[in-house]
């Protein structure tokens, strides 16, 4: 049977988005005159600058973490759980770690909790206790033993808690109590690169990118899921895209045909289908999106793009009782949160936490592919106006941590 040459050429094509996204990304020298952008949402209208200059170099931290001895530490207790999704665990973590270490407490060992009520698992059921423990050996203890309720105090923590919060609002209930129970909240999405980088940075870097590796059998799910997307693939070298889509979320934003303007926070499928289209993805180009089942109101995207995929398509059919077919949605937030992670390109339809934490986690591996969503008047678009602020303006909490 003889080839189709439109179908070498789209195949061609194809590849060459990726190549070219790559290439852009990876080298990573932008226009240092670019001001900073205060903007939050999902998407920014300053045209780019790019300068195309060498391959990206490999981060790596930026400052060491003094150690302390046993001896030094307190006997007393700080606790908290994870809630929510992957997206706050991080934060959560660097925000408990900043305190114990602080405080010189022991960091107990967190549960996890979902959205509805008696919804827990322990730690190990997703997270891997040994790496966890290990990354934090001479920077706080970590025990799993459980202080008396009793003597528990219950202290609200802003995400991204400095020293003079610690000092002023939770030490001295600490001093008291002797134990506390750490509730984190979220005042703002606040993932900006900070100014000055104290030793108090480097612990909350080390939390929030050193301590969450995912337990075998969660990962073992996740790597399957992404050997099936590449292995779709095969037009497009291997390479896909991420797209953090659900409908649900995007319903309660009213994004769903909610187009022309450009300060959105959130775009339908329609709208990321003719997106990724003006910038120049064909129909060879292969998407995952966060959504877990198909709905029909993705089915515009799949009309422009035909190789578009949910968990429930290409999770391994053995794993579904478990990881999809139940009531529970953490652990299918904890597959998306990695999903996007690993990806070649990641796309953000929703804006918020889950978008600032992929990115944070992107940057710190070298994966800066990002492109954040617009309505784009016109038949084309450059890439370049597209990728994150948090890429092209280096201006992640990330670019704190690595140099």
């Amino acid at each position: 049977m003889g080839v189709d040459p439109r179908q070498v050429l789209a195949g061609v094509l194809t590849i060459t988005m990726f190549v070219m996204l790559g290439d852009m990304i990876k080298r990573d020298h932008f226009d240092s005159q670019l001001p900073v952008d205060s903007d939050t949402s999902i998407h920014s209208t300053r045209k780019q600058s790019l300068v195309i200059d060498g391959d990206g170099p490999s981060l790596k931290p930026c400052r060491p973490i003094s150690l302390i001895e046993e001896a030094d530490e307190s006997q007393g207790f700080v606790t908290f759980s994870l809630t929510n999704g992957p997206e706050y665990h991080v934060s959560q973590i660097a925000d408990a770690v900043v305190i114990a270490r602080y405080l010189r407490a022991n960091l107990v060992l967190p549960d996890i909790r979902g959205s509805e009520p008696g919804d827990k698992r322990n730690f190990e059921e997703v997270y891997d206790v040994e790496h966890f423990v290990k990354s934090l050996n001479g920077v706080v203890k970590v025990t799993k033993s459980q202080p008396s309720k009793r003597n528990l105090a219950v202290v609200k923590v802003p995400s991204r808690v400095t020293e003079e919060y610690i000092a002023d609002n939770i030490e001295p209930i600490f001093r008291s109590k002797g134990s506390i129970r750490l509730a984190t909240y979220f005042p703002s999405v606040n993932m900006k690169k900070l100014k000055d980088n104290s030793n108090i940075d480097a612990i909350a870097c080390l939390g929030m990118f050193g301590t969450l590796e995912l337990q075998p059998q969660v990962n073992g799910v996740v790597e399957s899921m992404v050997e099936r997307l590449r292995t779709l693939s095969r037009k497009s070298n291997g390479q896909f895209i991420a797209v953090d889509l659900r409908v649900d979320i995007l319903e309660k934003k009213s994004c769903q045909g909610n187009s022309g303007s450009r300060s959105k926070s959130c775009f339908g499928p329609q709208e990321i289908a003719m997106f990724l289209r003006k910038l120049g993805f064909n129909k060879d180009t292969t998407i995952y999106l966060t959504q877990s089942r198909w709905d029909s109101s993705l089915d515009a995207l799949k009309d422009l793009f035909p190789r578009t995929y949910t968990k429930e398509s290409i999770m391994p059919i053995d794993k579904k009782a478990r990881f999809l077919d139940t009531e529970n949605s953490e652990l299918e937030k904890v597959i998306d949160f990695h999903m996007c992670s690993q990806s070649d390109v990641f796309v953000p339809a929703i804006s918020g936490l889950f978008y600032a934490n992929v990115a944070g986690k992107r940057i710190a591996s070298g994966k800066t592919q990002i492109l954040v969503p617009a309505d784009i008047s016109g038949s084309s678009a450059s890439l370049t106006d597209y990728i994150s602020h948090y890429v092209s303006k280096r201006n992640h909490f990330a670019y704190s941590c690595f140099c």
